[in-house]
């Protein structure tokens, strides 16, 4: 049973039932979030839901519950089984909601160039772009290396693991902009910075050039290294 900010949302009907045990004991709590963002969050589901066609009364939580689901998920980053128990859903459930959660929110992020439009408006000079290898299980996924042998797709020479490569596109002063989707870990953060194409970036070691009005300069993340506009921004 879980309570939102400044409103009771543990409805009996949401209770975990006493006969599934003597050790699954209900229990509340807080959502520490405002209440906007979970209005916000079911509005989102409620639109996705309406372009799926989903009748009405066919889902086990409404779009408000499954909004809380999925922000009290994101809060405690807790067992999800225990966390739909509190909403009275399985443990499948309560994953598919979850994911659905996660869709909505991703949808309405920005693409690289509405962010790189927006960074460049604010009157930023550059961005950075840094690579992270997010550590899985192994993939059963082959793929063909450089050299024409069949390689495992998702595991990293560089990392000696499996995982999967996230590109970001950073701010100066450290705000992230934009994420990429996950690519299989065997791909280099710079072939994967390539791909994109984007015109006017500075990638690895490329001279520098002048800052061209309406254009960003995308730098290589270097380890400690300090951007010079944020030793600046600390200075003052």
């Amino acid at each position: 049973m879980v309570e939102g900010a400044g409103s009771s949302i543990g409805s009996s009907h949401h209770k975990i039932d006493p006969a599934r045990g003597p050790r699954v004991i209900a229990y509340p709590a807080m959502l520490d979030v405002p209440r906007e963002l979970v209005r916000e969050v079911a509005r989102l589901l409620r639109a996705e839901r309406r372009s799926r066609g989903t009748r009405k009364g066919s889902r086990a939580l409404t779009c408000w519950f499954q909004a809380l689901l999925g922000l009290a998920w994101f809060r405690s980053r807790g067992e999800i089984a225990l966390v739909g128990a509190g909403f009275g859903v399985s443990r499948a459930t309560a994953y598919r909601y979850r994911d659905e959660v996660i869709d909505v929110l991703a949808a309405q992020a920005p693409d690289l160039h509405e962010a790189l439009q927006e960074v460049a408006q604010q009157g930023w000079s550059h961005v950075v772009l840094d690579g992270k290898l997010i550590r899985t299980d192994r993939c059963a996924e082959t793929t063909e290396s450089v050299k024409g042998e069949t390689i495992n797709a998702w595991y990293s020479g560089k990392h000696r693991a499996p995982g999967g490569n996230i590109q970001a596109v950073i701010r100066p002063d450290g705000i992230p902009i934009f994420v990429s989707d996950a690519a299989p870990g065997h791909q280099h953060d710079l072939t994967l910075a390539g791909r994109r194409r984007h015109r006017g970036a500075e990638l690895g070691r490329r001279p520098p050039r002048p800052a061209h009005p309406g254009r960003l300069r995308l730098r290589r993340h270097r380890p400690g290294h300090q951007d010079a506009d944020q030793a600046a921004r600390r200075r003052a």
